[in-house]
């Protein structure tokens, strides 16, 4: 992991919170690589013991946020709320769920009661 390109950017962050290294290295490259982000940058997200990431889609300008964990992880009510409090209170934030094998899933969650899309 420490000789990819993207180390150097994460480094910070993989020392810091060494249990989220393996899903905030591998959603980072995904968003980074094959999601091909723009304006991707890594937030500090104390209160989740992690980084997170906020950038823009391809063809979108709106900024959005994703906070990676592991499928082996168990989220609670409120790391979900400390992540909205920590991005700065978006409409919405991505979960990244990784798992060993590189696959990796994004779940929208909304703050509040939200219909869904037709």
């Amino acid at each position: 992991m420490d000789q990819h390109p993207s180390y150097a950017i994460l480094s910070p962050f993989i020392s810091k919170y060494p249990r989220a290294a393996g899903s905030s290295f591998q959603a980072y490259n995904d968003l980074l690589y094959a999601q091909q982000w723009r304006d991707l940058e890594v937030i500090d997200l104390p209160k989740c013991s992690r980084c997170g990431f906020r950038g823009r889609k391809p063809d979108t300008n709106a900024i959005l946020s994703v906070v990676p964990c592991s499928l082996s992880e168990s989220l609670s009510l409120s790391w979900i709320h400390a992540a909205f409090e920590e991005f700065g209170g978006p409409q919405e934030v991505y979960i990244a769920i990784t798992v060993e094998d590189s696959s990796i899933v994004y779940y929208k969650i909304s703050q509040g009661i939200v219909k869904p899309p037709l």
